[in-house]
């Protein structure tokens, strides 16, 4: 039988571009690949899929470049990237968008806004949509459409076949539902090689936005208010706030509300009437803006980075919010902080094991940041993270599986919770072979054959 060839846009470590094309956005984590081929369509994804198994290469799938742990990437082996396969087809009668796995929130809002729709997603516009998606997908329309996932129609996959064969496959609500259920929540890399996504789309024109700034001297009261506010205000309303370390001195919060700007300020007054905040932002504008007014250039840029994170399913008490102000005090550098984003509404009022997405009673989802300049710097980043996420682990559950961290011990428990069993049934019946393998890879259940 004729072996399979690579087909696409195929970088190895003799060209130019392969400095370039093997960074990912985390450069802590570097990873040497033997090749990395970008896929410009299905035919190349297949092929790739057959050429690995056929020549028994390591490989990692990758769209986005966010891996925090760069999962995507593999040393010596073979990446196969679809971030160059990034078309978009709305329906606006039918108010559907089929979306190009390869695609990024910035030319995903920008081509939905044409049309004068979006779907809830992040606010880093060089995010991949895929990743997102398949591990929940939080954001600043979450409590009022829900999750990425749970806007999620149908995904068309490259799953294994046979020994050496791969096919491409889709699933939905009423066809391969296990892997559909699966796919909302459950993680990237795991089942297959996703190549396009299904959305309903929401219309949307003008959205409220804010953002209050406050001293060092404010951070306990600010945070306070906010975590008993934002998770239970108008459904409408998404919000975040970021605690930066006492040397950057700002706690900043901020938020978008689908609806007037009058009324968004009657709805921030708990916050506005805290403290006393440095600034205070408060417009209408069309959506669009919103999603440049939250776009963090930061986030966009390849940096040493260590990121870790949890849940929380009710308040912090006081003792608590001294933790992180302590670990904020002592932070490695500016750079570091501890960031929230309101839950609830729509995305709480779907049950756990409805969707692999788990933590649906949690009212706050909290990220732990490092940034740093050299590797030298590394050791203590990492260490300042780890101490963090275990000093707070008494007041918070489980870590989202978009923020991993290599270093939680029990990680199927800790991204996935009581839905853990049920995915490697999945994993089982689609990849009983474990071809899709990462060092946090949902593994499948022994199986004689």
């Amino acid at each position: 039988m004729e072996k399979t060839k690579l087909t696409g846009r195929i970088v190895t470590p003799d060209d130019s571009e392969y400095e370039q094309a093997r960074t990912n956005n985390n450069l802590s984590v570097p990873k040497f690949p033997r090749l990395i081929v970008f896929c410009q369509n299905v035919k190349d994804v297949l092929n790739a899929l057959k050429w690995v198994r056929e020549n028994r290469i390591p490989f990692r799938v990758r769209s986005g470049r966010h891996s925090y742990e760069n999962f995507s990437l593999v040393n010596g082996g073979l990446v196969i990237d679809i971030s160059e396969m990034c078309n978009i087809t709305v329906n606006r009668e039918e108010m559907t968008a089929k979306i190009e796995a390869g695609a990024n929130l910035g030319r995903v809002y920008n081509e939905l806004w044409k049309y004068g729709t979006t779907i809830p997603a992040g606010t880093e516009s060089s995010v991949g949509l895929v990743g997102l998606t398949l591990g929940g997908g939080i954001g600043m329309l979450t409590r009022l459409f829900g999750l990425t996932c749970d806007n999620l129609l149908e995904i068309e996959m490259v799953r294994a076949s046979g020994h050496v064969d791969a096919k491409l496959i889709k699933a939905n609500k009423n066809h391969n539902s296990d892997l559909f259920w699966a796919c909302r929540g459950g993680g990237g890399g795991n089942f297959g090689i996703v190549t396009s996504l299904t959305f309903r789309v929401h219309p949307i024109s003008k959205v409220s936005v804010f953002s209050i700034t406050w001293g060092w001297e404010d951070f306990e009261d600010a945070f306070d208010t906010w975590q008993n506010w934002a998770p239970n205000t108008d459904v409408r309303l998404t919000s975040e706030i970021e605690l930066k370390s006492k040397e950057a001195n700002q706690i900043i919060a901020q938020g978008e509300f689908v609806g007037t700007s009058s009324k968004l300020k009657q709805l921030l007054q708990p916050l506005i009437n805290t403290g006393s905040p440095t600034n205070v932002v408060v417009k209408e504008v069309p959506y669009i803006e919103a999603v440049q007014f939250f776009d963090d250039p930061s986030g966009n840029r390849p940096d040493y980075r260590k990121r870790s994170g949890s849940f929380l399913n009710k308040p912090f008490s006081k003792k608590a919010i001294l933790t992180m102000k302590q670990f904020l005090a002592n932070a490695p550098n500016e750079h570091s902080g501890i960031w929230h984003q309101s839950l609830g509404g729509e995305a709480g009022r779907i049950a756990p094991n409805k969707t692999a997405f788990y933590y649906r009673d949690a009212i706050i989802a909290q990220e732990y940041l490092a940034t740093w300049n050299n590797l030298a710097e590394e050791r203590q980043n990492i260490r300042w993270i780890e101490a963090l996420r275990s000093a707070l682990s008494p007041y918070t559950t489980g870590d989202y599986v978009n923020w991993p961290d290599r270093l939680i011990r029990d990680w199927p428990r800790a991204y996935y919770g009581e839905n853990f069993s049920r995915l490697r049934e999945v994993k089982t019946a689609y990849d009983p072979f474990n071809l899709f393998k990462f060092p946090q890879s949902i593994p499948p259940f022994k199986r004689w054959f």
